[in-house]
């Protein structure tokens, strides 16, 4: 059976699904939001939180840097707000201190190799590559630096792309999640029997990223026989930002994670057998 090892949990078939709450910019820059939601997923049951890590001065394009946006803050350029919604040393300590009391790992998605470096320097368990940095070579190249085991999304990606990604990560323990980048994902374009495609083609345990409204469609993906799941997570789905509409509340997660469990135990062993349940009826309503 296909699993790696993330911090001393073990991930792949025949383990229980881990379940990762994806806090990326949720938090909105506040990093006691970012302890909410925290929480939130420890609460829930989750296994880790993610978050995503960028180097502004990197990853916004130049044409993008002076453009006016309105946020909560009052308007600001674009480079401004990236700025102001980045988490830098400081806050990134005080999320590892808070997510170790409560029993959670956690992570982040880097956007750019500078970053890999400063995620480093937590000793994160894992690296997250995000769906839109498939084809970023300079980054799948640092990533695979690490030795660390990689999570891979393919959203919005081709299947060549993701073989090259894979080619480029080859000798890194490997997680590849299947994904949809539409957000929200209509259940249409979810297209989950590409879990099973993923794990022939590449031979590796193979999750689900979800961002889809609701939960059917993740447990759908769990009954499939993703090894991992990836939800966004928000405190209200109604805060300012891009990717709250697309996540799921705490009352959301909680029944999620129970949901999922509950599928993990009926999933079974694929053995048919007559169970100590069916002992009477069958007594009392087979003839003989």
């Amino acid at each position: 059976m296909n699993a790696l090892d993330i911090g001393g949990r073990a991930v792949g078939d025949g383990h229980p699904v881990y379940v990762i709450a994806e806090i990326g910019i949720n938090h909105n820059g506040d990093v006691e939001v970012a302890k909410q939601l925290v929480d939130v997923a420890a609460d829930a049951g989750c296994d880790a939180v993610k978050f995503q890590k960028r180097t502004p001065e990197i990853c916004v394009p130049m044409d993008q840097r002076s453009k006016i946006r309105q946020t909560p803050w009052g308007e600001m350029t674009y480079m401004q707000y990236k700025e102001r919604t980045e988490f830098w040393e400081d806050e990134y300590q005080q999320i590892a201190d808070h997510a170790d009391g409560r029993g959670l790992q956690w992570f982040a998605s880097p956007w750019d190799p500078p970053s890999v470096d400063f995620l480093e320097k937590f000793d994160v368990p894992t690296h997250k590559v995000a769906s839109a940095s498939v084809t970023d070579e300079p980054l799948l190249e640092a990533v695979a630096a690490t030795g660390k085991p990689v999570i891979l999304s393919t959203g919005m990606s081709t299947i060549e792309e993701i073989d090259r990604a894979v080619e480029i990560l080859d000798g890194s323990p490997l997680v590849i999640l299947h994904s949809t980048s539409t957000y929200p994902c209509p259940p249409e374009e979810s297209n989950l029997r590409t879990i099973a495609t993923l794990r022939e083609r590449y031979d590796a345990p193979v999750g689900y990223s979800g961002h889809e409204k609701g939960l059917q469609v993740t447990l759908g993906a769990v009954a499939l026989g993703a090894v991992a799941v990836e939800r966004h997570i928000t405190l209200d789905r109604t805060m300012w930002g891009s990717d709250h509409a697309a996540s799921v509340e705490p009352g959301g997660l909680n029944h999620l994670v129970r949901d999922i469990r509950i599928l993990e135990t009926a999933m079974g062993d694929g053995v048919k057998r007559v169970f100590p349940g069916e002992e009477e009826p069958r007594r009392r309503l087979r003839v003989s």
